[in-house]
Parts: structure tokens; C-alpha cells; sequence
């Protein structure tokens, strides 16, 4: 091959170079295709330049044509881009634009995410709302303090352990009272004696408790002394609590039925029932009604002794509850006692207290 010939060759590879290094990089920056340009406002770029990559979903769309510097120190510096002209269906004005980088240490770029189907089209150069940029310097901030603060803790825990080391070492040497109780058996034996005592004390306690209740049994069940129970209408104080709740439920009653307990037993200081006809109303409401639960409440009037009053407004709420299970179809779980001792009378001239069966709506748990 001639020289000219070599030459020529030359020339046509290196002009070759040339237009494909221009076409990649005219690519790179969009020279060749259609595009429309958008902005951003930041408040800090963090060494974002001029010619970064525009990523829409992570993908490669476009470039950073310029940033512009704000005119009033308060204001914000504006990101210029170029986009892809087929990005404007998935860019909307709702969008939102972000500074990111590759890894911790890799190049910035600007981060666009996909707009909401209904919100409206982006136009050529608008400004599309931004979110700050992560920086890494304040990242590293919060580490030295997070760093700093977990030394303070080590440090703590270092003085912790000191005080515990010559606390035991005192401890093991006699000194203080528990240095004496640990090293000193005879101090030991005397405190174990005592607790040994102690326990013993407690132990006939609970026995002499234990055949106070068998003595109260046997009394209830003595023929001369039985009278007594049945004439307060019950046999067994166990019995009074096996139905109550400790309060009434929180919701808004269905219904309340209300009675002067004159009405309804046979003495001012019993629970013997009379005339127990007059509930016949309470509970065929409750046959007939769905409910969530319904409580007897009872009360006595204001004057007699306090601990007294409040056992016989149990035993009559039970009474009440008895007949009106025995007597009416419905779930027995459901209908509760109450017994409030001293209350406030239906009638305040006769002292003989109230009855009330307040029923609750169906959704109604009773309190536990």
C-alpha cells in the first residue's frame, strides 16, 4: 500500500473515531433526540454538577442541563434538567424529585419517581417538588454523637462495677451488717431460729383461722342455731358473692325496674322474700327480651351498721336473682348481683332500702 494510501486510511478511521465519540456522547446528553426540560428547587446540592445523570424509576432519562444559584441568600438553588420527551406520560405534577447517591461514596444524580395516574401532565419547564437531599456529613454527625453517648454509658457501667467490687469486697471481709450475716454463722442461727418461730406463729394461725370456719359450719348446721341463718333468707355467706360483679357496666341501660324492698321481703333486717309476684314483670321482660346482661342492684337505707347493711343487700340481690331464674326462661350467666350496703331509699321514710334489675343492651359484657 502506497503512503497516500496509508494515510488516507488514516484520516477515514480517525474521522470515524470522531463521529461515534460525538454520536455516544451526543446521546449521553440528548443531542440527537427530542427533549423537554423540567426544574427543582433544593435547598443544598450536595456536589451535584452540571451533566449528572436524571433517573425516572431508576432508569437512565435524562441529564442535569445546569444549576442556578438563588439570588436572595434565603433562597434556593434551582436544578435544571432535560428529560426524554418519552418520560412526559409518567412524570406528572405531583412527582417528586430527589438528590441520591451511588453507594455511600459514588456520584450524585437526581431521582424522579412516577406521578399518580389522575394527576395532571407536567408542561415544559416546570418546577416539580423536591424532598432534601441524604448528606452523609450529617449522617457521620449523628454517629460521633450516637458514638459519644454509648461511651458515657461504658464509662457508667465502668463505675457501676467498681462500686459493686468493693461492696462485695467489704461484704467478704465481715464488714457491714450483711458482711456479718454472710461471715458470722452464729448470727445466721439466730436469725434462722427467729424465722423458723416466725413460721411456726403463722402456721397455728392459719390452723386456729381453718377451725374457726369449721366451727362457723357447724353452727349453721346446729338444729338449735340454723333458724338464725334461714331467717335472714340464706344459708351460707359464700354464697352472696358467687353471681356478683364488683361495678355496673359503663353502657346506657335497656330497662330498670325499681322496687321499694318493702314490697318485695318480710323485715326491714332480713332477706326472707314476700309478695315475690311483683317481679313478675322484671323477668318476663327478660324471657322475652335479647340482652347482653342485667344486674340486681340493692341497696339499704342510710341508718344501721355498715358491714351488716352491705351483707343483707347482697343476700337479697341473690334472693331476687333466685327467683327470678327459677321461675323465667333465659341464660342464668347473664344476670349479675350487686349489693350496696347503705344506699338511697325509693321511699327515704321507711329505711328499708331499694331493688333495682337494670337490664343492658345486647352487645353488654359484665364487668370483671
Amino acid at each position: 500500500m502506497s503512503r497516500a494510501a496509508r494515510l488516507g486510511a488514516f484520516i477515514i478511521a480517525t474521522l470515524v473515531i470522531l463521529a461515534a465519540g460525538i454520536f455516544i456522547i451526543g446521546s449521553k446528553k440528548y443531542l440527537f433526540t427530542t427533549t423537554y426540560r423540567l426544574k427543582a428547587q433544593f435547598a443544598t446540592v450536595v456536589g451535584l454538577d452540571p451533566g449528572a445523570e436524571v433517573r425516572v424509576g431508576g432508569v437512565h432519562s435524562g441529564s442535569v442541563r445546569g444549576i442556578e444559584l438563588p439570588d436572595k441568600p434565603d433562597g434556593k438553588i434551582t436544578v435544571l434538567m432535560d428529560l426524554q420527551r418519552s418520560t412526559h406520560d409518567i412524570i406528572k405534577q405531583d412527582s417528586v424529585a430527589a438528590i441520591e447517591t451511588e453507594g455511600l461514596l459514588g456520584n450524585e444524580y437526581v431521582s424522579i419517581s412516577f406521578g399518580s395516574a389522575q394527576a395532571p401532565n407536567v408542561k415544559d419547564d416546570d418546577t416539580i417538588v423536591s424532598e432534601p437531599p441524604l448528606v452523609i456529613a450529617d449522617l457521620m454527625k449523628k454517629a460521633d454523637g450516637i458514638l459519644d453517648s454509648s461511651q458515657e454509658a461504658l464509662d457508667n457501667v465502668t463505675v457501676v462495677t467498681a462500686n459493686l467490687s468493693s461492696i462485695s469486697g467489704k461484704i467478704n471481709h465481715g464488714q457491714g451488717t450483711i458482711g456479718a450475716l454472710v461471715n458470722d454463722k452464729k448470727i445466721y442461727t439466730q436469725l434462722d431460729q427467729t424465722t423458723v418461730g416466725l413460721r411456726d406463729t403463722v402456721n397455728h394461725a392459719q390452723v386456729g383461722v381453718a377451725a374457726f370456719q369449721e366451727n362457723m359450719e357447724a353452727m349453721k348446721q346446729n338444729f338449735l342455731l340454723r333458724g338464725y341463718f334461714k331467717n335472714r333468707g340464706y344459708e351460707s355467706s359464700s354464697e352472696l358473692a358467687k353471681n356478683e360483679i364488683p361495678q355496673l357496666p359503663e353502657t346506657a341501660p335497656l330497662k330498670t325496674f325499681t322496687f321499694d324492698a318493702k314490697q318485695l321481703f318480710d323485715k326491714v333486717d332480713t332477706a326472707k322474700p314476700k309478695n315475690q309476684k311483683s317481679l313478675r314483670a322484671a323477668g318476663q321482660f327478660l324471657a322475652d327480651t335479647e340482652f347482653g346482661v342485667a344486674v340486681v342492684v340493692v341497696s339499704t337505707g342510710t341508718t344501721g351498721d355498715a358491714q351488716k347493711d352491705l351483707v343483707l343487700t347482697q343476700a337479697r340481690a341473690m334472693v331476687v336473682r333466685d327467683y327470678l331464674v327459677s321461675n323465667f326462661s333465659f341464660d342464668d350467666t347473664q344476670l349479675k348481683t350487686l349489693g350496696l350496703g347503705k344506699g338511697k331509699s325509693v321511699n327515704p321514710d321507711s329505711g328499708w332500702g331499694t331493688v333495682e334489675i337494670i337490664v343492658y343492651p345486647a352487645d353488654t359484657e359484665a364487668p370483671t
